[in-house]
């Protein structure tokens, strides 16, 4: 799942990155509010953390824009601002939820995961094709062979084909989503991944594999 997170303050954005990408999260980090609007309105994120108080444009400014241009992916207000006024103004503009500081890590997380529950593709914790299973709240895949807990980008990877079994997805969509358009790496990285994956399912005796399309991308397919 990539995120998009906006918070001026360096030091606190970057533990906030590093508690999310430990939670398997992809994240880009922007410092001011007009940054945080060209990256939303021109990248494809399934959420956003958007600090109220920010150089160049305020969080609520840049809620009110993107809801204008008709994104409705779900968006969490942080802010040090806790009066009832300010949370009302976050909500009215089109936030899903309000954080105010200082938090507690584990209750962003929560946040985080209730306000992306909330969309209709992401209902489902436990996702389920062929033998195998993803369960998105450990990071478990499953087979007849056992389980075992997937790091960041090959949980990301399973969780893209396990969403649209048997549909080619481009290796640039997989670049895109995970890696963020500011990475420097490379399309074959995607391929390393891919190759770990496929033995991971060959160990937990999976029922299904990744299939490559040459040249456009992988599909996940059952065997017999």
């Amino acid at each position: 799942m990539r995120l998009l997170l906006a918070e001026d303050e360096k030091v606190l954005s970057d533990a906030l990155v590093t508690i999310l990408t430990h939670n398997n999260y992809s994240v880009d980090a922007v410092y001011n509010g007009q940054d945080a609007l060209d990256y939303l309105e021109n990248g494809n994120y399934d959420g956003a953390i958007l600090d109220i108080m920010m150089p160049k444009l305020d969080g609520l400014t840049v809620l009110r824009q993107i809801r204008a241009d008709g994104l409705a992916l779900p968006v969490l207000m942080l802010t040090a601002k806790a009066e009832i006024d300010d949370r009302v103004a976050g909500l009215d503009c089109g936030a899903d939820d309000y954080l105010t500081k200082p938090f507690a890590s584990k209750e962003l997380l929560a946040r985080i995961r209730s306000m992306t529950r909330r969309q209709p593709e992401l209902r489902d914790t436990v996702l389920q094709f062929g033998n195998l299973s993803l369960n998105r709240a450990s990071f478990t895949l499953s087979g007849s062979g056992g389980s075992l807990r997937l790091a960041n980008k090959e949980f990301q990877i399973m969780e893209m084909l396990m969403e649209n079994p048997g549909q080619v997805i481009p290796t640039e969509r997989f670049l895109e989503k995970i890696w963020g358009y500011d990475s420097e790496a490379e399309i074959n990285v995607v391929w390393v991944y891919i190759s770990g994956l496929r033995k991971k399912i060959a160990g937990l005796v999976g029922k299904v594999q990744i299939k490559a399309a040459r040249g456009v991308g992988y599909s996940l397919e059952e065997t017999s």
